[in-house]
């Protein structure tokens, strides 16, 4: 299958679950990281991707990021 082909059908998925994600959880898994995979990334290997990380964006302030 093409990337465009697999990319509408991720959209299409994506119009049918939407209205029934209610945590930033079930949006992560649900959308976000078959988004990953989509893109090529192996989602299950931690020297590839990386669900979780701080990030310092200024001076003394760390965020926690979701997804890098």
């Amino acid at each position: 299958m093409e990337f465009k082909d697999e990319l509408r059908k991720y959209t299409e998925r994506l119009e049918n679950i939407k209205d029934t994600l209610q945590t930033e959880e079930a949006t992560k898994m649900s959308l976000i990281v078959p988004f990953f995979q989509l893109l090529g990334y192996d989602v299950f290997n931690p020297l590839e991707f990386c669900p979780e990380y701080t990030a310092d964006i200024g001076i003394g302030n760390c965020e926690t990021s979701s997804q890098s």
